[in-house]
């Protein structure tokens, strides 16, 4: 059986100098239509090559990310350092890989919404320290977080609902997906199947 590094390169490639961190998340892709998840897949087969772009501003530091993270069947290097910037964690300043998984579930989002706006986020990769922080003032923060391990993000897309977000999210079932309307986000992250309000 080929390890995940033979069948996905490109990716590795991208977390060359984050080697320890990346292997931490354990991914499995596949190779179907470059994405790792069958419920992931545009429907023609076409769409599958074109590259992917996303832009998304962080609402702390206003820091922004616009670009095509993966062309001609890779990942781009240097578009996941930029990721990895503008989704630090912005209370310490640490930084973390980010998932690919992760910002493929949300290309594939805003192509199911046919919105291309801007996605807003609360919240990226959070350092051990603030997650801990964070779960002593709340019960709804986890804390053995996805977010510590750069696999999940609180945001929301203006253009459309939280509720449409959420459930276009859940139809996906490609990883967790927590509903906060209070706090004006969704939680989405790449760990087992399962949704929560």
């Amino acid at each position: 059986m080929k390890s995940f590094f033979e069948k996905n390169q490109d990716a590795a490639d991208v977390f060359d100098t984050d080697r320890r961190g990346f292997l931490k998340f354990g991914l499995c892709f596949t190779a179907a239509l470059g994405f790792w998840s069958p419920s992931l897949a545009l429907a023609a087969p076409s769409a599958a090559l074109r590259p992917r772009q996303l832009q998304f501003m962080n609402i702390h530091t206003h820091e922004k990310f616009k670009g095509i993270y993966w062309e001609n069947g890779r990942y781009s290097p240097q578009a996941f350092a930029e990721i990895k910037s503008v989704m630090r964690d912005y209370r310490t300043g640490d930084l973390y890989p980010i998932d690919p998984r992760l910002m493929d579930i949300l290309y594939v989002l805003q192509n199911r919404t046919k919105n291309f706006n801007s996605y807003e986020v609360f919240s990226g990769y959070r350092s051990p320290k603030t997650n801990a922080m964070l779960a002593r003032r709340s019960e709804g923060v986890a804390r053995n977080s996805l977010h510590m391990s750069g696999q999940a993000i609180d945001l929301h897309l203006p253009g459309t609902s939280l509720e449409n977000l959420r459930k276009a999210a859940i139809n996906l079932q490609s990883g967790g997906v927590g509903y906060y309307p209070k706090s004006d986000f969704v939680h989405i992250d790449t760990g087992r199947v399962r949704s929560w309000r």
